[in-house]
Parts: C-alpha cells; sequence; structure tokens
C-alpha cells in the first residue's frame, strides 16, 4: 500500500505534511501505525532507540493480547505455558494444570520488532533514532489550525494532521496532553540463563508468588535456556522490592546463575478523569497510563488501545475544523472507556483487595474451582475482567463484599 500523502496536497510550503505521525515504535504504536496505514493514510513511526531493543517485561501473552494482533501475525512464542505454580510469599505452594494452552511467552525484543514490521507493510514508514523533545499545536512552527508540529532533540521539525503519543511510561506526549496518573509501581527483572536440567524443570510452567509488599508479587517465565524472573510492587518501596526480588531468586535455587540482564521499569496507571487527548494529539498504551492494575498487564492494552488511536488518528486527521476535531477526540475517549477503563475500574478493585488479603487469592486460586476456571479463561481470552463481572451474578457478590 502507498505510503503517499493522503490530506489536501500533502504539502505545506514545501514542507511534507503526514497525515499520521506516532511517537513510539512498542506494541501501542506499532499498533497505531498499523491501523493508520491500512486505512491508506500516510503513517511515519517515529523510534529513539534502535530496533529490535530490550524491553523490561515478563512477555506473557494472553488471549486479548493475540486478539488484537494484526491479521498474519505469527506470534515468535518461547514456551507455551499449560500450568500455574502459585505460592503465597514463598509458601503454600500448588501447582494448577490446564490441558489447553493458557498462554505464551515471549521475547518483547522481537514482538515488538515483527509488529513494526507489519506496520511497515502496511505503509507506515519508520524512523529510528529520533528523539522528540515536544509538540506544539499553536506558533510559528505550525503553519495552520489542521496541523501538529513534532519538534525533534536534533531541532528538525515534522509536521502531521494527527500525533499519536505511544512513547512508553515517560511520554513526552502524555506531558503535552496532560495526562493524570492514579498508580505508579516499580517492576525489577533479572533475565537468568540457565543450564538444560534446569530449563527442562521450568518448560510449560510458570511460577507466580505473592509477595510481602502490600499489592506485590513476582513471576518466573520460562524462555527456552532463559528464566525471566521479576517483581512489581508500589513506586516509594525500592530497597524492600530490591529486597524482595534477591530473596525471591536465592528461595528458587537460582543465586548461582549470572543475570545477562538486570533491568527495572515504572507502570503507570491512569486517573479515572485523565485526558487521552489534546487537540489533534491522541495517547495510547503507557503513555496513557492504560494497563490493568492488579496485574499491570500492559501489552494487551497497549495493542488495543493501539488500534483505537490509529483508527482515530484518521478521523481526526480528516477533521477540517475544531469542532470535528473534538467530537473525534471524545468518541476515542469513550471507545477506550467503554472496553478498556471497565476492565481497569475492576483491576482497580481486584488490586485494593489483594493489597489487604493476598491469602484470600491464593486460597481461592489454588482450592476453589470456579476461581482457577475463572483466571484460566481470562489468560486464555475467553473471557475478560469486565464480562465476568456482566454474566456472573456469584462474582458480582464476591467483588461487593470483598469491597466492604
Amino acid at each position: 500500500m502507498s505510503s503517499e500523502n493522503s490530506s489536501d496536497d500533502g504539502q505545506d510550503g514545501g514542507q511534507r505534511v503526514w497525515d499520521v505521525v506516532v511517537v513510539g515504535a512498542g506494541p501501542a504504536g506499532a499498533s497505531a501505525a498499523y491501523a493508520a496505514a491500512v486505512a491508506g493514510r500516510s503513517v511515519l513511526l517515529l523510534e529513539k532507540a534502535d530496533l529490535p531493543r530490550y524491553k523490561t517485561c515478563g512477555g506473557g501473552i494472553i488471549g486479548p493480547t493475540r486478539d488484537a494482533l494484526p491479521p498474519g501475525f505469527e506470534l515468535p512464542l518461547r514456551d507455551r505455558i499449560h500450568a500455574v505454580t502459585f505460592s503465597l510469599d514463598g509458601r503454600f505452594t500448588r501447582t494448577r494444570r490446564s490441558k489447553q494452552m493458557l498462554f505464551g511467552l515471549i521475547n518483547r525484543s522481537e514482538f515488538d520488532q515483527q509488529l513494526v514490521e507489519h506496520a511497515q507493510k502496511a505503509g507506515a514508514e519508520l524512523r529510528t533514532g529520533a528523539t522528540v523533545s515536544r509538540v506544539e499545536q499553536h506558533g510559528s512552527a505550525v503553519p495552520d489550525r489542521r496541523s501538529v508540529a513534532v519538534v525533534l532533540q536534533d531541532g528538525e521539525t515534522l509536521l502531521a494532521r494527527a500525533v499519536v503519543g505511544a512513547d512508553g511510561s515517560a511520554s513526552r506526549i502524555a506531558a503535552h496532553v496532560g495526562v493524570k496518573l492514579d498508580q505508579v509501581d516499580l517492576g525489577l527483572e533479572v533475565e537468568i540463563p540457565v543450564p538444560e536440567t534446569v530449563a527442562e524443570d521450568w518448560k510449560g510452567r510458570v511460577l507466580i508468588d505473592w509477595g510481602p509488599l502490600p499489592g506485590s508479587y513476582g513471576w518466573v517465565f520460562p524462555k527456552g535456556d532463559t528464566l525471566t524472573v521479576g517483581v512489581i510492587s508500589a513506586r516509594g518501596e525500592g530497597a524492600a522490592t530490591k529486597r524482595y526480588l534477591e530473596d525471591f531468586v536465592a528461595r528458587l535455587g537460582l543465586a548461582g546463575f549470572e543475570p545477562s540482564i538486570s533491568s527495572g521499569h515504572l507502570t503507570r496507571c491512569r486517573a479515572d478523569d485523565s485526558p487521552l487527548s489534546r487537540g489533534r494529539v491522541l495517547v495510547c498504551g503507557d503513555a496513557a497510563g492504560l494497563l490493568e492494575p492488579w496485574t499491570r498487564e500492559g501489552i494487551s492494552f497497549a495493542l488495543r488501545s493501539g488500534r483505537l488511536a490509529g483508527e482515530w488518528a484518521v478521523r481526526i486527521a480528516e477533521a477540517h475544523d475544531a469542532v470535528d476535531t473534538r467530537r473525534q477526540a471524545l468518541n476515542y475517549a469513550f471507545a477506550i472507556k467503554a472496553g478498556l477503563g471497565v476492565e481497569m475500574s475492576i483491576g482497580k478493585r481486584l488490586l485494593a483487595i489483594f493489597e489487604r488479603r493476598p491469602g484470600a487469592f491464593h486460597a481461592a486460586l489454588t482450592g476453589l474451582r470456579p476461581a482457577w476456571k475463572a483466571f484460566a479463561g481470562i489468560t486464555r481470552g475467553s473471557t475478560s475482567l469486565g464480562e465476568m463481572m456482566r454474566s456472573h451474578p456469584m462474582a458480582q457478590r464476591a467483588l461487593t463484599r470483598f469491597d466492604r
């Protein structure tokens, strides 16, 4: 598909005007670029790093993530998970198994690269090594009311009819939009190469440990000859979170193996009244603070919000005045809140209960068949948190009782 510009003449005093510029080439940005390019628009995808690049992320691919992938996308799975071992701060360990695959595991560098390639095949153009310092919607850099100026660190200015901010949790575009956060967590992770005998023991099985800090948990995700081991907890508990990871690794008998990578990452959840747009600029994924508050699962939220942002960016690019622009931006916000927003509000309630009573969660998942079935259904994608609350009065009642 051509990536020639389809807005007016695509030029402004000799400078090209892109229909859509997407900032950030992670899952949200690649998904947005793909959606806008498939619609036949000229799309420029900007990424500050060189690709492929490492990202701190467990790399779990659940059902909603698979459902949001572009047609023909082949997942680069490192393992297929059929069993989950649960423990409560290292105690009361129990493994639950499933005949059907629960979820898959990927390396983010491979996954992200493949998503970008799909966007490029659809017609999007990629520029790496491009750091955006700011966007401007008024002023001398902006030739007319239908344009946004994207200013790069080296001073170069790019023009677009619409901009999608998908530049992660430290987003420049989020600052422009005025994104407000409700919850910030610190994730710490190590990639541990292990001998074949150890790798074999973990094949097809993950560990989830409900941690010692309120709302914290740890995980072991096997990916062939490497184990991804991580923990997450509320920000502000840095030293205690680091200690949890060290204790967790030691308890698993993995302290003797040298990690190939140690990394950290902040995850951010939006406040309910946080904006998702400003003028002709939309935000999605981590930049918008969109992720599941309890598990902090972000890939499916990135893909789903990215696709919506790409589709609505196309409509904003076509908008001829501020009123139409505003209407399309409000429709984008409505689409996000009606789907992902509902899941986030249930996730927030689950996190509040989990912070107070991790033992109850552990007992339910390891001892109650309906709780395990719900967990398996959500990871497989046969149901979602929102659907479960709508269609299971028992789940609604249990959550309301816990809320109190």
